[in-house]
């Protein structure tokens, strides 16, 4: 299984990749919103970990072009900020899901699994 994970913040990055690696994960890191545009047109990947706020952006962006593109790979968007709006606005774009940081490394790895098997069952629907 391949995630991309966009985040800025080299510590919670370093945890994320070295916990879902150790998950059998193959874990793609992108700090910042131009860098996880290009990579989202050149691979496909079965889950993504969007950080909300980014050096040169939102997360936000990313999730909005990805919907008109009608991309159906799982996203999980993660914040520091409990904001009940970008929760919803997030949700209202596509995201499956809402992680607010800081998280626990075992809650993330159960919510990119759901996601996982959500986006199998929407490949699989869309297939046949």
């Amino acid at each position: 299984m391949r995630l991309l994970l966009v985040e800025d913040n080299t510590l919670i990055g370093n945890a994320v990749q070295d916990h879902l690696t150790a998950d059998g994960w193959a874990v793609d890191w992108f700090m910042d919103l131009e860098s996880a545009k290009l990579a989202v047109t050149a691979e496909a990947h079965d889950v993504m970990l969007l950080d909300l706020r980014l050096p040169d952006g939102s997360g936000l962006d990313l999730l909005k072009l990805m919907e008109a593109r009608g991309d159906t790979t799982p996203i999980i968007v993660m914040s520091a900020y409990d904001q009940l709006s970008d929760q919803m606005t997030a949700m209202d774009i596509g995201a499956v899901d809402y992680l607010v940081k800081p998280f626990a490394l075992s809650e993330m790895a159960v919510r990119v699994r759901k996601a996982a098997k959500r986006g199998r069952l929407i490949r699989m629907r869309n297939a046949g």
